[in-house]
């Protein structure tokens, strides 16, 4: 069928009509002059081709072609009221599939803990969690919330909500530095084992800052470049080398001792993580549900 702008032009004035059972209460109804509900109704029937009733200064009648179309325009104004409502129910009441994207190391670290939570308290939300470290698309993709950390978001149209400050931070173990010894400069870096997060657009060059603002680059002899910072840590806890993380991917492996942290007098490299999503307009209540929840838990 071809596309008609035109298509529901009169269809909500008629069936107001033949409810009201009059021009006049349809008039007054509506808000406009009995005049322009005519007007509409002469315009329809003269679209359809076709008498859609019989109407005298007293009465209205339907014609059986106009009992037909009243019959499934009734039930076309229906479904279309019960669809707004349904809408406007969910900007009101948490509900439906709520997509989220999030890193998978504080996916399991600082996520998942709350999950079980955050359903209970929204019985009506269906949870469709991607743990993924690619950077995906929130639009294009269908997201409706994003977890990202970075030490700067790029500019965007998109909005963003600092969730957790952290920062990054060179460690290795207290084996490796035992066997191999401790780097006091990041630029002895090249003379050990390393292992980089290849999603970095140059996972082989660190950056450091000294306290007086001075900035190095050290590029590096990476021995494994990959894109899991869990293996990274894996890693490191084995004694196999140095990695370069954000702090809240180690746990408490800081406190405990089971990772040294080197280079303490540089500046900490800042690594914060957002929550990112489309607009703050309109919001869905189960979006707007999971930003406050996640803000209250770990903000």
């Amino acid at each position: 069928m071809a596309f008609s702008a035109k298509l529901l032009d009169g269809m909500v004035i008629f069936v107001e009509v033949i409810n009201a059972g009059s021009f006049t209460k349809a008039a007054e109804n509506s808000g406009h002059s009995p005049s322009y509900i005519s007007k509409e109704i002469n315009k329809l029937e003269e679209r359809l081709g076709i008498r859609l009733m019989h109407r005298t200064t007293r009465s209205i009648s339907l014609t059986p072609e106009g009992e037909i179309y009243f019959q499934q325009c009734q039930q076309i104004i229906d479904d279309a009221e019960e669809a707004e409502a349904s809408i406007k129910k969910s900007q009101v009441e948490p509900k439906g599939r709520l997509k989220i994207s999030c890193p998978i190391s504080f996916g399991l670290s600082h996520i998942r803990p709350i999950l079980a939570k955050f359903l209970q308290e929204n019985p009506q939300v269906d949870l469709e969690l991607d743990l993924s470290d690619r950077k995906v698309d929130v639009v294009a993709d269908g997201y409706d919330v994003v977890v990202r950390a970075s030490a700067q978001l790029e500019d965007s149209s998109l909005i963003s909500r600092l969730l957790l400050r952290s920062y990054g931070v060179t460690v290795a173990s207290p084996e490796y530095l035992a066997l191999h010894g401790t780097p006091t400069h990041p630029e002895e870096l090249s003379q050990h084992q390393v292992f980089t997060y290849s999603y970095l657009k140059t996972s082989n060059i660190w950056q450091y800052k000294h306290a007086n603002g001075e900035e190095i680059h050290v590029k590096l002899k990476n021995r494994v470049n990959t894109n899991s910072p869990e293996l990274m840590v894996e890693l490191a806890l084995a004694g196999q080398g140095i990695i370069r993380a954000p702090k809240f991917n180690l746990g408490n492996k800081l406190e405990t001792g089971e990772l040294i942290n080197l280079f303490s007098d540089f500046q900490p490299q800042e690594i914060n993580v957002y929550l990112v999503y489309a607009s703050r307009k309109h919001m869905a209540a189960k979006v707007r549900s999971f930003i406050d929840f996640a803000m209250n838990e770990l903000g």
